[in-house]
């Protein structure tokens, strides 16, 4: 090594002091970073020889050991969750940036494996505006060799809990050099067990990934392994097909194991990586422009598709006939159901009744099945974004109370307002906090919730339309932290969508905070539109998806700059923080 490692820590959202080793660039001019993200089972240093092979001695090298890998703490082969893993790149990232003074758009990636599937994961659910991606082997599909292993898996662990196994690969399986075979045999940092959970976990983000890499925007190449003994082709080619982004790349290495990047003729990969890179970071930084997906793009046909009924004598029509019925008579049991059917499952009543997460009905068999709907992995999510939105709400808070600021807060569409003002019990009070929403009913629930608090000194709800520009710009005092949240995912047009965050932006003080929340993914998307109705009028309840890329781009060109985000561990609804840029200073 002709650069020598400096050993750092950074410190996790959950408090957990990860290892991360630095090469500082060894040109007098930095020009960008290179992050590495090793494989499972391994850690950073074994991805340090990439620091001399890629040449590129004006960048700075960063290497990660994962939590419960290498010098990091944690069990052996285990997280808490996949997607705690993939929010520790996030914040690792961020780290990054505010420790090495660098900016995302001049960092590159290069993961291998297992830490491919973090990273895309991460360049999916969070959007980073990072410059490249390279992604070698990603860990898609494991070989798993035994039939019915996952189903398997799934059962004993529901028997018995999280448990480990052992990987079967030996190292002359990962790779021709004998050198890179001898050093994994004998090195003590590698552990070879993997919990069930993160071995579960990575199947169904990858599928999760896979299915959508639509929404994945970043300039990637992508490295395959002709003889790969560990991780199936197809998924990776599937991934590729449908990258969301024209600068794309892929090359498959004929006769190459799965250590694609620790192979005996790595050369010839390492410099399709280097050249891959050079050429980001000489071309102008450049995205797709997102603000027409609702008239053409994957999302737009998904929800177009969705508009359609299928034909009542089909099968599937017949089949989600028989769902409908079933939901009706649900309904006549279930207080969740019926409330959904005579308010609109996507209504402020229905979302209020599944924050408060107690199942009702008639006898025991009514409340089980209110169990069941408010079980729902969507319901769930929904919940989890409540418990983000208050974690986020909480933190602008502090973040204007250090700033001396005030704090006003304003809701455009608050539904009966529970969210915000469970966020606030354990806060000083704000000085004033406004609440809107279109729907009477909402205004009505609302303020007796106000009332029932006893804010009613500070606190008003009052009816408004989030979306009517003049009134949210008309808003005085201005509010220094706004919040949007459920109410863009409802509503398919950008540029209805552009008009509310223009609003927004009149309506808050310069430096002021956002609260927005978005809808990446569902898994339910068609049970939704076949089989709910939404508040207008009993109409079929259609969502088009925005990607954290669009969400985050309309965010940007309304003149905000985002901070953080929180997503669920479904990838399903995501909840972000932006400051209201300076007048006449818009973030590209």
């Amino acid at each position: 090594m002709t650069r020598t490692a400096e050993n750092h820590t950074f410190t996790t959202h959950d408090g957990q002091a990860l290892f991360y080793r630095r090469w500082p660039a060894s040109s007098e001019t930095r020009r960008g970073a290179i992050v590495l993200f090793h494989r499972g089972h391994e850690h950073g240093e074994r991805m340090a020889h990439l620091v001399d092979e890629l040449d590129l001695p004006d960048f700075d090298f960063y290497a990660w050991d994962a939590r419960g890998h290498g010098r990091s703490p944690g069990v052996r082969g285990d997280s808490p969750s996949l997607a705690h893993s993939v929010r520790d790149i996030q914040t690792f990232i961020g780290h990054l940036c505010a420790t090495w003074q660098l900016d995302e758009s001049d960092i590159a990636v290069i993961a291998q494996s297992v830490g491919a599937v973090l990273v895309s994961t991460w360049a999916h659910d969070y959007a980073p505006r990072i410059r490249c991606q390279v992604l070698a082997s990603p860990a898609f599909k494991v070989k798993l060799y035994v039939p019915f292993a996952r189903p398997g898996l799934r059962l004993w662990r529901a028997m018995r809990g999280n448990f480990f196994v052992n990987s079967y690969v030996k190292s002359r399986y990962l790779t021709h050099d004998p050198e890179r075979q001898a050093s994994f045999d004998a090195d003590p940092l590698i552990s070879r067990a993997i919990s069930v959970n993160v071995l579960l976990g990575l199947y169904e983000a990858a599928d999760r990934v896979v299915a959508d890499a639509e929404a994945i925007t970043l300039p990637t190449q992508l490295l395959i392994s002709g003889d790969d003994w560990v991780v199936h082709h197809w998924p990776q080619h599937a991934f590729f097909a449908r990258l969301g982004t024209t600068e794309k790349e892929k090359h498959v290495l004929p006769g190459f194991y799965h250590d694609t990047l620790g192979e005996k003729y790595r050369a010839d990969p390492i410099g399709k990586a280097r050249d891959f890179i050079l050429r980001q970071f000489a071309a102008p930084l450049n995205r797709p422009d997102l603000r027409d997906e609702h008239r053409h793009g994957h999302t737009f046909e998904e929800a177009k598709n969705l508009s359609v009924p299928y034909p009542p004598l089909s099968l599937k029509g017949l089949y989600w006939w028989s769902y409908r019925l079933l939901l009706k008579l649900a309904g006549s049991l279930s207080d969740g159901v019926r409330l959904g059917h005579q308010t609109g499952f996507d209504s402020g009543s229905s979302l209020d009744y599944v924050y408060r997460d107690t199942a009702a009905g008639k006898g025991f068999i009514g409340r089980a099945i209110d169990r069941a709907y408010l079980n729902a992995i969507g319901w769930r999510g929904i919940r989890q974004r409540k418990v983000h939105l208050e974690e986020l709400l909480r933190e602008a808070i502090a973040r204007l109370r250090k700033e001396d600021r005030p704090v006003r807060i304003l809701d455009v569409a608050a539904g009966h307002g529970r969210y915000v003002l469970d966020a606030l019990q354990d806060s000083p009070r704000p000085e004033t906090i406004l609440l809107r929403d279109f729907s009477n009913l909402n205004v009505e629930k609302g303020q007796a919730l106000i009332a029932e608090r006893g804010l009613e000194d500070i606190a008003r709800f009052e009816k408004g339309d989030a979306f009517d520009r003049a009134s949210l710009a008309g808003i005085a005092p201005k509010s220094t932290l706004g919040i949007v949240s459920g109410l863009y995912e409802l509503f398919p047009d950008n540029d209805t969508v552009a008009a509310s965050l223009a609003g927004l932006h009149d309506a808050i003080e310069e430096g002021g905070y956002l609260v927005y929340t978005g809808q990446p993914w569902h898994p339910q998307l068609e049970m939704i539109a076949r089989a709910l109705t939404s508040h207008r009028a009993g109409q079929a309840w259609v969502m088009r998806r925005r990607t954290q890329a669009e969400m985050d781009q309309l965010v940007r060109d309304a003149g905000f700059e985002k901070l953080t985000e929180r997503i669920d561990g479904w990838g399903i609804f995501s909840v972000s923080l932006a400051r209201r840029a300076s007048e006449g200073r818009r973030t590209e």
